[in-house]
């Protein structure tokens, strides 16, 4: 019978081994960690990396613990009471603007009234996105999601639309991916099968990212292509301080600010009114960030 305490170390574990597979793949960075714990309960292992490829990463692990705040339990729809809360949380920013942004979080959160539920997700952000490699990482998404149950890849790929979308932009952030939240016994499968789907959507980042950074990460570009890539960071910036809901559950929960913002880029650029020029590679770009494109196809 799983329990929070092997949940919480297998999400230790995961860690472990992501963040040996991205300093193999990088090949000089080397993660440093930071242990902190949270005032009111818990705390974490924060690890960042500024490598070769790897312009700038985080590998973030915690599980916090204590009275949930009264603005979160509103916020969630849930009676107050202790929560505890665990997961792994990754973003990535590479150096070369042909190696794309990705993010990755998987989680667990149970409350003392036996309420509890699984969360998480990958989604891609390319700062010029490539056809073919968008329908790879979507495919291995799908063959993830496909082992488990016939409804998650289509369900979880709109809500990833759905979720990675800059409203004030009318864009989504990127190629999407899968996102989900709040599974639990509801879905027909036992706790333990809804653990085995979400470890192997964490096992499955790593040889992803890895094959598309392998691919590109020395590929030659120009200064425009890298000014572009600053302006799609902003775009991220926007995003994560905007409408991510878990930069808002940090916050809002007293957790670690340095960790809680490491999702941010090491520099990023807004221009006014930036248009890029016709039929460019950045229009076209611009022109993919559209919720409901099977890329799969």
């Amino acid at each position: 019978m799983i329990n929070k305490e092997n949940i919480a170390e297998y999400f230790k574990q995961l860690q472990d081994s992501i963040c040996a597979q991205l300093e193999k793949g990088d090949g000089q960075g080397i993660f440093q960690e930071d242990q902190w714990t949270r005032e009111g309960g818990g705390g974490g292992r924060s690890r960042v990396i500024m490598g070769e490829h790897i312009a700038k990463g985080g590998v973030n692990f915690s599980a916090v613990h204590g009275p949930m705040p009264e603005k979160i339990s509103n916020a969630l729809k849930i009676e107050a009471g202790s929560f505890f809360a665990t997961g792994v949380s990754i973003v990535l920013h590479p150096d070369n603007p042909w190696v794309p942004i990705i993010h990755m979080n998987v989680r667990y959160f149970e409350m003392d009234n036996g309420l509890w539920w699984f969360g998480g997700g990958i989604d891609l952000t390319p700062h010029f996105i490539v056809k073919e490699e968008a329908r790879f990482f979507h495919q291995q998404l799908k063959s993830v999601c496909d082992r488990h149950h016939p409804d998650f890849y289509p369900r979880f790929k709109k809500w990833a639309d759905d979720y990675f979308f800059l409203k004030h932009r009318d864009e989504t952030r990127g190629v999407g991916g899968i996102f989900f939240d709040r599974l639990n016994e509801k879905e027909g499968l036992t706790k333990e099968a809804l653990f085995d789907f979400v470890k192997e959507v964490g096992e499955a980042f790593a040889p992803v990212y890895l094959a598309l950074l392998e691919k590109n990460k020395d590929r030659a570009y120009t200064d425009s292509e890298k000014k572009w890539q600053l302006l799609r960071r902003g775009r991220y910036v926007e995003f994560n301080l905007v409408w991510d809901k878990g930069t808002k559950f940090g916050l809002d929960t007293n957790g670690r600010t340095e960790s809680i913002l490491m999702s941010m880029p090491p520099h990023a650029d807004w221009v006014y009114n930036y248009q890029p020029a016709p039929d460019s590679k950045e229009a076209e770009t611009l022109s993919l960030l559209k919720k409901n494109i099977n890329w799969c196809s």
